[in-house]
């Protein structure tokens, strides 16, 4: 249902934009959002899209990262800029089916995608 892609290796400072292609019945009135898990932590929400295009973002990321969402094609973007070695993760995709209204509460999303692995140096 979730597919992503766009990871790999940079050096920090530099910039990686992540893509999850959502299939099947994942539509527009789903909220999407990105959540990362590095080893030995918890997973953890990195920036949600709600169904009224309201951006949320974690304090580690704001300014930095930013989501978007081309409903046309079904895909949702990460844009991740001036990356930090504390920024390796794998990072994973979600959908929080409706109502929702657009969390970092990992419970709310029931579809996942199978992640990539982005390695900041």
């Amino acid at each position: 249902q979730l597919v992503e892609s766009g990871g790999g290796s940079v050096q920090a400072g530099g910039s990686l934009r992540l893509s999850c292609v959502a299939s099947g019945h994942i539509k527009r009135r789903y909220c999407m959002g990105w959540f990362r898990q590095a080893p030995g932590k918890r997973r953890e929400g990195v920036a949600v899209l709600n169904t009224n295009g309201r951006e949320i973002y974690s304090d580690s990321v704001k300014g930095r990262f930013s989501i978007s969402r081309d409903n046309a094609n079904n895909v949702l973007y990460l844009q991740m800029n001036n990356l930090k070695p504390e920024d390796t993760a794998v990072y994973y995709c979600a959908a929080d089916p409706p109502p929702c209204s657009g969390s970092f509460f990992t419970s709310k999303y029931i579809y996942w995608g199978q992640g990539t692995q982005v390695t900041v140096s």
